[in-house]
């Protein structure tokens, strides 16, 4: 199985979340995703049941973080939606009457293995808090450029 887009939609919803500090609903995400309510309640559940977010159900409900943002990564973001590894591996064992084949499989198991690690690795390095951190430092450049256009500054 290869990455999906789930990952990309979990760690989006997480720093919305984040970012306004507030019970949101999927509508809402769904929104800034661009995309589908149920498609987003699906990757909310499964956030849910990782520990990442939380619902409250019925008027004024919605969705919140579960844990502080510093405490979040972007692997338990990950780990939360995504099941398998990264990278996909040959989907027929190979002739092992051929000299790449016989050995190919085993090689690309270990090379997979060191990528699929160091992408762990450094998707466990970055918190949702430092993206909501980032955020914001985009929006203040986006209205300084903006003002400076306008002739404001």
């Amino acid at each position: 199985m290869a990455l999906s887009s789930r990952s990309a939609a979990a760690i989006h919803a997480l720093t919305m979340l984040a970012r306004w500090d507030d019970s949101l609903t999927s509508a809402e995400i769904a929104d800034s995703l661009a995309s589908n309510p149920v498609l987003v309640r699906r990757i909310l559940g499964s956030l849910r049941d990782a520990g990442l977010v939380r619902s409250t159900e019925g008027r004024g409900g919605g969705w919140t973080l579960a844990r502080s943002p510093g405490e979040i990564t972007l692997y338990d973001a990950y780990t939360a939606v995504e099941q398998g590894p990264i990278l996909t591996r040959h989907a027929h064992p190979p002739s092992t009457t051929c000299d790449v084949g016989r050995h190919m499989r085993a090689l690309l198991d270990a090379e997979f293995r060191e990528a699929e690690q160091a992408m762990e690795e450094r998707l466990g390095r970055t918190t949702i808090a430092h993206l909501v951190e980032q955020v914001l430092a985009k929006g203040r450049e986006l209205a300084r450029e903006e003002a400076l256009r306008a002739g404001q500054v």
